[in-house]
């Protein structure tokens, strides 16, 4: 082998491992995989301190459409009686099709419970829901 080629190997050998290193997460947010299967969410119970962001990577493993809409009760409500078929991206709510993931993210910025659900037709009074506390 020649020197130049030894040269561009011994390169090639340091920089690959660089290339490879796993992506940080972004300083101060909190990424949190939810999977839905039967149309239910695991984990359905989450809990958070008041300031946290959370990065929320939702899994849909089911062959029907979901949606992921986090508020209060005063927010799944007005979604149960709404008629948005499908939600654009936007903190804490967007509609995640049949064997996609979709992410969203949310702040927390004081205490209290909030709810998570889909309220697609019959979804939510099925008990396609999930609490977060915020401590």
């Amino acid at each position: 082998m020649k020197g130049g080629t030894r040269l561009v190997l011994a390169i090639a050998l340091v920089a690959v491992p660089a290339a490879c290193r796993p992506a940080t997460a972004d300083e101060g947010v909190e990424t949190v995989e939810v999977t839905i299967h039967y149309s239910h969410f695991d984990p359905s119970t989450l809990e958070f301190p008041p300031g946290t962001t959370v990065r929320f990577i939702v899994h849909n493993t089911d062959p029907i459409d979901h949606e992921f809409i986090l508020g209060d009760t005063r927010v799944q409500n007005v979604h149960e009686l709404g008629t948005e078929a499908h939600h654009p991206p936007r903190p804490g709510e967007m509609s995640v099709p049949a064997g996609t993931t979709r992410t969203t993210t949310y702040t927390f910025t004081r205490p209290g419970a909030l709810i998570f659900g889909c309220h697609l037709p019959g979804h939510y009074a099925f008990g396609m829901r999930g609490l977060v506390t915020v401590a």
